[in-house]
């Protein structure tokens, strides 16, 4: 063994980073976090668009729905108190339809459930006052969005982590996880070390480091590729702030819709359409293991049986700049081919049940001296500090008698 530790993290992006924050803030000391690539932050907490997630949208009491509510007022805190740039914004969530109204009044209900204090419905006049360049018939106007770069936050989250003690290793891609009496040994790509509890926030590969742990995840992960681009030119004066189509309530995305960026930029985006590979963040990436494990898992085809449409046509937006443009100009008519080129791509880490069920909230699951995330999209970077405060309050109960000396939960919120 190269190092032995009471608590292995693996994952080095802003869920492991935030509960390695949470743990150290607590007293423990004696940690590491094992991140595969050779960068933090490098899939689903760097690729994202950037929002500060309100909490609208969410199951009311569900595990999201608390931790989006805690965490967005705990990230705008952390902003502030490291000195990262951030705006609270506000997002526009528009009807373009009649029959969109009912699930924008649902939206309104789930909103005001989970405590949302700036929250407003309405019309096409008010709107416009907002975001001159809009269509529609009526709005939710949700003060309490806002936009940040992640990336900025996991570095702050690992310096404190660094000063405070614990250790961080890239580079350190968790090959085989043994146990043995009073912890376990885990064999990475940069050599081995003992720990006393392993914490799985691997995000893409959750499922694989739960299965190497001895759990059995009870779900797949299946990677979605978001394609996003970006307004150029005189029409990134075309958004104001976040504008969000009323989304389709069977599915768990959140539709094309316009994001500025903390830098100035404007993203659209994303499609979702499925990757070939966990990485695939190009079209022709593609990992021959992780086709034959998406192709040959049941669960995926009863979720194809019944989003088929939804489906194809993702895939074909994908494929055809004309109908990205059309789905952009329910929103905002002016905005035209010549105005977009292709911009960044991430991969969501959607876990997908036995039945065929995409999963709705995070799953968050106990092996013999583990705890594995299983499940956390979007919006996870938002509740990212909440989610890590939840996890090592759990981590705590199961270390040895002074290993932590515990702060105030204001410590780590």
């Amino acid at each position: 063994m190269v190092g032995r530790y009471d608590v292995a993290i693996v994952g080095g992006g802003l869920i492991g980073l935030a509960t390695a924050r949470a743990l150290v803030l607590h007293g423990v000391r004696s940690l590491v976090v094992l991140e595969a690539e050779d960068r933090l932050a490098a899939h689903q907490s760097g690729h994202n668009s950037g929002v500060i997630h309100s909490g609208l949208y969410y199951r009311p009491g569900s595990l999201k729905a608390r931790m989006c509510t805690s965490g967005r007022e705990a990230m705008y805190r952390f902003c502030e108190a490291e000195g990262i740039p951030y705006r609270r914004s506000g997002k526009l969530v528009v009807a373009t339809a009649e029959r969109e109204i009912p699930v924008l009044r649902e939206l309104e209900r789930r909103g005001r459930a989970n405590g949302l204090e700036g929250l407003e419905y309405i019309g096409r006049e008010r709107f416009r006052e907002l975001e001159p360049e809009v269509d529609g018939i009526a709005a939710l106007w949700v003060r309490e969005a806002g936009i940040v770069d992640y990336v900025r936050v996991a570095e702050a989250l690992a310096r404190i982590v660094r000063e405070s003690g614990g250790e961080i290793r890239t580079g350190a891609r968790v090959h085989a996880v043994r146990r043995r009496q009073g912890g376990l040994d885990i064999i990475t790509g940069s050599g081995d070390i003992s720990a006393s509890l392993l914490v799985n926030c691997a995000g893409l590969h959750s499922d694989r480091v739960a299965r190497l742990c001895g759990t059995d995840p009870g779900v797949r992960i299946v990677p979605f590729r978001g394609e996003y681009h970006e307004l150029v030119g005189a029409a990134r004066g075309l958004i104001r702030n976040p504008i969000y189509p009323v989304p389709d309530p069977a599915l768990p995305f959140l539709g094309v819709h316009f994001t500025p960026t903390i830098d100035g930029r404007v993203e659209v985006g994303p499609n979702a359409v499925l990757a070939w590979k966990r990485e695939g963040y190009r079209h022709r990436d593609v990992s021959l293991r992780d086709v034959a494990e998406v192709l040959g898992y049941g669960g995926f085809w009863r979720l194809a049986r019944k989003y088929w449409r939804s489906g194809v046509a993702e895939f074909a937006r994908s494929l055809s700049k004309e109908r990205l443009v059309r789905e952009l100009q329910r929103l905002v008519p002016r905005v035209q081919a010549a105005d977009l080129v292709p911009g960044k791509s991430g991969v969501r880490a959607q876990a997908v049940d036995a039945q065929g069920k995409l999963v709705d909230d995070f799953v968050i699951v106990h092996g013999e001296r583990s705890v594995h995330v299983l499940n956390a999209p979007s919006p996870a970077a938002t509740a990212s500090l909440s989610i890590g405060a939840h996890i090592a309050q759990e981590v705590l109960t199961h270390l040895p008698p002074g290993v932590a000396s515990p702060r105030p939960a204001t410590a780590v919120s």
